[in-house]
C-alpha cells in the first residue's frame, strides 16, 4: 500500500515558503502523493493553484486533489483546461479526485445550486472527458492543452451514485473520512459497481486520515481540526480532532488497518504547516 501526504494548504496562516518546502521534502522521500482538500469559504489555498506551486518544485510525486468540489466550478470547459494545464506542466502527475460537496456557504458564495449538484456533476464528468479527448469546440479546434493521457480520475463520496460515477468515469474511489470498517464497506460497493459497469481490471481505492506529531501534536490537532470542522458542531469536530494520529504507533495502526481493509493508498493530512511534519510522518510510517 502506498502512503501519501497532504499539503498544509488548508491550514490558516500557511506561507508559500512553507508549502513549497513541504512539497520538496515529500518529493525527496518515498511518499506517493501530495494531497489537497477543497473548500471555498475558509482561509485556505485553492487546490489546483497550490498543486501548481508544488509541481514547480517537485519532479516525482503525484499531485492529488482529495477531493476537489467539481460543481462549484461553474465553467466546466475552463475547469477542464485548468486541470489539463496542471497535468501537462507536471509531466502527467495529476490525480484528479472529485466530489460534489455539501456546505451551503460554499455553494452560496459560488453562485451554484446545491440541490442540483449531483446532476451537474454527472454532466461535468461527461464534458470533461470529451474535452480531454480532444473534442473540437470552436474555430481553433479543441480546448487544449493537448494531452497524451488525461488526468487520473478518482471519485469521492459515500452514496450509491458516487460508486456508479467511479465505475462509469473514473479509475477508482476515495473515502474522504471514516473508519477502516467503513472503508471496507465502501470498497465492496465500489467493486459491485465496477462489475455492473462491465469494467475490466481492478478499481483503485484510497482513504484519508489526519495526523499531528511532535511536542505540540495535541494542541495543533485540536486547534486546526476543531476550527476546520466547526460547521459540523462542537462534538463531531472534537471527535475528528481526537481521531488524528498523534504518535508513531497510531500512524502504524492506521496504515495496517486501512491496508487490511483493501486500500491501495492512504493519504495523511497534517494539522500544522511546519515542514518538519513531513519528516516526522516519514519516520513514523517507516518509509
Amino acid at each position: 500500500m502506498e502512503i501519501g501526504i497532504g499539503l498544509p494548504a488548508t491550514i490558516p496562516g500557511v506561507t508559500g515558503d512553507e508549502l513549497t518546502e513541504w512539497a520538496r521534502r515529500a518529493d525527496g522521500g518515498s511518499f506517493s502523493s501530495l494531497g489537497t482538500i477543497d473548500r471555498i469559504v475558509y482561509p485556505n489555498y485553492e487546490p489546483l493553484i497550490a498543486l501548481a506551486a508544488a509541481a514547480a518544485v517537485t519532479s516525482r510525486i503525484k499531485l492529488l486533489t482529495s477531493v476537489l468540489l467539481s460543481p462549484l466550478r461553474l465553467n466546466t470547459a475552463l475547469f477542464a483546461k485548468q486541470a489539463a494545464t496542471l497535468h501537462h506542466l507536471s509531466g502527467g502527475r495529476l490525480v484528479l479526485g472529485l466530489g460534489i460537496g455539501g456546505r451551503d456557504d460554499d455553494f452560496d458564495v459560488s453562485g451554484a445550486d446545491m440541490s442540483s449538484r449531483g446532476r451537474v456533476f454527472d454532466r461535468q464528468l461527461e464534458e470533461m472527458r470529451r474535452i480531454w479527448d480532444g473534442e473540437e469546440k470552436g474555430l481553433a479546434g479543441p480546448v487544449g492543452p493537448n494531452l497524451n493521457e488525461p488526468p487520473t480520475l478518482i471519485i469521492g463520496g459515500s452514496v450509491d451514485a458516487s460508486f456508479r460515477r467511479a465505475a462509469e468515469h473514473g479509475a477508482g474511489w476515495i473515502m474522504g473520512g471514516g473508519t477502516p470498517d467503513q472503508f471496507r464497506q465502501g470498497v465492496e460497493k465500489l467493486n459491485a459497481a465496477w462489475q455492473a459497469a462491465g469494467r475490466s481490471g481492478e478499481p483503485r481505492s484510497m482513504a484519508l486520515a489526519y495526523y499531528s506529531l511532535g511536542d505540540e501534536a495535541e494542541r495543533n490537532a485540536d486547534a486546526y481540526l476543531r476550527d476546520y470542522y466547526a460547521f459540523l458542531g462542537e462534538d463531531l469536530a472534537g471527535m475528528i480532532a481526537g481521531s488524528a494520529a498523534k504518535d508513531a504507533d497510531t500512524v502504524k495502526q492506521y496504515i495496517a488497518a486501512f491496508e487490511q481493509s483493501g486500500a491501495d493508498e492512504v493519504v495523511f493530512f497534517p494539522s500544522s504547516s511546519d515542514p518538519e511534519q513531513v519528516d516526522l510522518l516519514a519516520e513514523a510510517a517507516g518509509i
